[in-house]
């Protein structure tokens, strides 16, 4: 009976969505507040149905109950409890009903705890989520229900794809679906305040945090799944161009966008339309992102669903959604007054160009993703990969980059150019020293980008703590500690981006146990070959030796079989040092005894990932600093009253 009451209860949940909109769009036309006051009570309803529908469907993945059908297809009771725990949401449906628990459990939040907002701008709110709610309840309860069962229920699962089995898969898409429905709060939010025509400070204020969430766990979500392909996968790069990937990039950039629009508008009350547009695009981008992974146009790792039907369903609610959105926006934002004025030099107009320039990357990005598929819908096959985005994307990145290191440099509202262009020496000077020490020391081995790459970072790492010159460290708001570490986080990813360009070593050799082979100052002894078995795999395991200064390090590459699904798989041995990573994959055996060995080493390259969690460490510091604020002003006026 557990799959059936998962299913009452996301019938339940859709019920009170209906019953949520219908009293946000009642009291909102007709006055009435005891509507509104209704409102709030059948979100936090529909929120805590969701939260026990998904808790059941974890129940039957633990238990191997095969009688569901999402089980039987995604599961296996020989495998190991954290990938049945993670593979409740490995798999189309489970991950669908994972976006729909987020979002009513999202709503719910809104509803218990926001208190900035107008009542009508809030109601408006709770009616916009509810609204998005219902066509996910319509997708899961019609086209994917992940309570269906099978009869006669098989002995054993076909198991989950060995490529998700990995705990990577408990961390990298729960994060991705937290931004996704941030970003569909804030979607909320500018609906809720078109509706009510409250498009100010007050309503900035109280979509920034979610703003601000999504945007960390985007960029948390985007940095795990980069390390995941990274070692998973057996390629050796970190970031493929793959429309998948590209998918959940588009709304980090919007979401980025957005983050900024929203804080000018908050603190300076600016760029009011620019915040309710990027609002709409960034949800515009995770719904294009839905539609790419389940659609069934792509085969990918990433992709779910390959029901042509499934992706019509989701074209439909995107055309619905983000067109019915469009169209509010072209008709209420006559009626939204202009935000504050401010002068060409000013930090608002760094931030407004920071705002076009990833607007284009957007563009180019969704282009070039969607290119290829509307092509093949006509007949032809293109493909567009890592060049184009290199090419086109890339020096705007870069233009992008110097743009954040001015930004912070400068004043609100209005600046001097010639003060301006004191305080950049600093940045300049090291931009000019990184340019000779480069050309002497790495003249005829490092290309055009990855060059300005490292010129650019190093610069950018010196104007991003510029901000905290002169102060007192310890009285400096946590808001701004965040800006700073995220903007050198920045830095330090783009200098690792650079260096993997510029400075990798790679050496594909076919060697016999005993054999030694030398790259990159690394010295590999291939000691032989044996069989290992895993919980639910079997693999041949290559025992190696690496040294460059020291002792020897045993590394193990393995090459592992595994049986439900029948699939093999490389397993990467990663030997990381403070300036690299040693990357080494096993491949077949060929003639003569001799087994194909991939190294790679890699210098720099783990300044990639730290890079993004300190981006996303200094977006979690500005969050608990501005609401730190927040908690700290309501206190004073509450005692003050008292």
């Amino acid at each position: 009976m557990i799959a059936e009451a998962g299913l009452a209860a996301l019938w339940l949940a859709a019920a009170l969505a209906l019953l949520q909109l219908f009293l946000a769009f009642a009291g909102l036309k007709g006055g009435k507040p005891e509507l509104l006051a209704a409102v709030r009570p059948a979100a936090v309803a529909q929120g805590l149905l969701t939260a026990i529908a998904f808790t059941l469907l974890i129940t039957l993945f633990m238990r191997s109950d095969m009688s569901v059908l999402l089980v039987a297809t995604n599961s296996h009771s020989m495998k190991p409890w954290l990938y049945k725990f993670a593979g409740t949401w490995g798999n189309h449906e489970g991950s669908m009903l994972l976006w729909v628990t987020v979002m009513g459990v999202a709503g719910a939040a809104v509803a218990l705890f926001e208190r900035a907002l107008r009542r009508d701008t809030h109601m408006a709110t709770l009616g916009g989520q509810a609204a998005i709610s219902l066509g996910f309840y319509a997708f899961l309860l019609f086209s994917s229900n992940p309570f269906a069962r099978i009869d006669p229920p098989p002995p054993d699962g076909q198991g989950l794809n060995p490529l998700l089995q990995d705990p990577g898969l408990a961390f990298h898409p729960p994060t991705l679906y937290l931004g996704y429905v941030g970003l569909s709060v804030a979607f909320s939010f500018a609906i809720g305040a078109l509706l009510t025509r409250q498009v100010d400070a007050a309503f900035a204020r109280a979509m920034r945090p979610w703003v601000l969430a999504a945007w960390v766990l985007l960029t948390l979500g985007i940095t795990a799944g980069s390390y995941w392909a990274y070692y998973e996968l057996g390629w050796g790069g970190w970031w493929f161009w793959d429309p998948v990937e590209n998918a959940s990039l588009m709304p980090w950039l919007a979401a980025t966008a957005l983050l900024h629009s929203v804080t000018v508008l908050a603190t300076r009350d600016g760029l009011r339309a620019w915040t309710v547009m990027l609002a709409v695009v960034a949800f515009s981008m995770s719904m294009v992102g839905t539609f790419l992974v389940r659609s069934g146009i792509l085969t990918s790792v990433h992709a779910f669903a390959v029901d042509p039907e499934r992706g019509s369903f989701i074209l439909a609610l995107l055309a619905i959604y983000i067109g019915g959105a469009l169209a509010l926006f072209g008709w209420r934002i006559g009626t939204v007054r202009e935000g504050a004025p401010f002068e060409l030099v000013s930090r608002e107009t760094a931030l407004v160009v920071n705002n076009l320039l990833l607007s284009v990357i957007l563009g180019i990005v969704l282009i070039g993703t969607l290119y290829p598929l509307m092509t093949e819908a006509l007949g032809h096959k293109v493909s567009v990969g890592a060049p184009y985005f290199d090419r086109i994307a890339g020096p705007l990145a870069l233009a992008l980059m110097i743009v954040m290191a001015a930004g912070p440099l400068m004043r609100w509202r209005r600046d001097n150019a010639a003060a301006v262009g004191r305080r950049l020496i600093g940045p300049a000077l090291i931009a000019l020293l990184l340019s000779i020490s480069l050309i002497v020391l790495a003249a005829g081995r490092i290309g055009i980008l990855p060059f300005l790459g490292l010129v650019v970072a190093g610069s950018v790492a010196v104007a991003s703590v510029m901000p905290l010159w002169r102060r007192k460290l310890l009285r400096t708001p946590l808001f701004t500690w965040g800006m700073v570490i995220a903007h050198l986080g920045c830095a330090v990813s783009l200098a690792g981006m650079a260096c993997d360009s510029a400075f990798t070593v790679e050496k594909l050799v076919a060697a016999r146990p005993g054999d030694t082979i030398r790259t990159a100052g690394w010295t590999l002894r291939f000691t032989g070959i044996m069989p290992i078995a895993g919980d639910n795999w079997t693999a041949l395991q290559a025992d190696m030796s690496a040294v460059r200064q020291g002792a020897p390090v045993l590394i193990r590459p393995q090459s592992r079989f595994f049986s439900s699904p029948p699939t093999t798989t490389s397993e990467a041995a990663l030997l990381t040092r403070w300036d690299g990573q040693l990357y080494v994959v096993l491949g077949e055996e060929v003639e003569g005894g001799r087994w194909q060995l991939r190294i790679w080493w890699k210098p720099f390259v783990t300044l990639i990932w730290l890079g993004g969690v300190m981006i996303a460490l200094g977006g979690a510091l500005a969050l608990l600093g501005r609401e730190k604020r927040g908690w700290i002003a309501k206190w004073q006026a509450r005692r003050a009253q008292a």
